[in-house]
């Protein structure tokens, strides 16, 4: 059963020693982001799964423990999802989900096992929302840290450089998270969202198929696209 869920940003910026000089103009995001992770431990789960965009379609599964790294942004920092195990074996974290796993750290999060999922652009807005129910169907109290940035394309200094679609996309999608609208999630248009270079797309379609049949509400914490790239934080709860 989905309790409650935690959206939030995934750039490696959010991390102050990758974003060196520029932290500071992430701060307001961090603070969202560490509100958030409240609202998860508020809900007293009985587990934590971290979902994020990977490379691969997906799913992927990182169990507690598996390792991250900041090395390939030229910061020589490592993370583990959740509890270190002190087990390294296994595939490394993809940056969404080590963004996270750092997340996590910065709280200290011990309130809950916690496992990862990494679903990338490929996988279809079904399969997805299948994903989600199957994680909502497990015994016990879930709660979901989801990972994911909105378009990538707001300005012409974005990394995707300007799309006059970006922005409606983005104010739609934050709507809906905002909203805790499953249904509006669903429907965002997997093919734009790819055009758009939107990392949270799939994310965000997990959480809407395990936030089904739930009668969760929304708090939106967060909006705004420094750099030309769409951040949105909220809370279903």
């Amino acid at each position: 059963m989905l309790v409650a869920a935690a959206v939030c940003p995934c750039p490696p910026l959010l991390v102050p020693e990758v974003a060196a000089g520029a932290a500071p103009e992430l701060d307001a995001a961090r603070v969202a982001c560490a509100d958030a992770l409240g609202v998860l431990a508020a809900s007293r789960p009985d587990r934590l799964l971290v979902v994020g965009p990977a490379d691969t379609a997906g799913p992927e599964v990182y169990p507690q423990g598996a390792r991250g790294s900041f090395r390939g942004f030229g910061v020589d920092l490592d993370v583990h999802l959740g509890a270190d195990v002190g087990d390294a074996r296994g595939p490394g974290l993809p940056y969404g989900l080590a963004v996270g796993a750092w997340l996590l750290g910065r709280t200290g999060w011990t309130d809950a096992p916690v496992e990862g999922i990494g679903v990338g652009e490929a996988l279809s807005a079904e399969r997805c929302a299948a994903v989600g129910r199957d994680t909502a169907a497990r015994a016990g109290r879930t709660a979901l840290l989801v990972l994911g940035d909105a378009s990538a394309c707001r300005t012409l200094k974005a990394p995707g450089y300007l799309d006059e679609r970006a922005a409606p996309f983005d104010a739609e999608a934050g709507r809906a998270l905002g909203a805790a609208d499953p249904a509006a999630l669903v429907a965002l248009d997997v093919a734009l969202a790819r055009e758009l270079k939107v990392s949270g797309r799939a994310p965000w379609q997990v959480l809407a198929g395990a936030a089904e049949n739930t009668d969760l509400a929304g708090t939106l914490l967060y909006e705004d696209a420094p750099y030309g790239v769409g951040y949105v934080a909220a809370t279903w709860s």
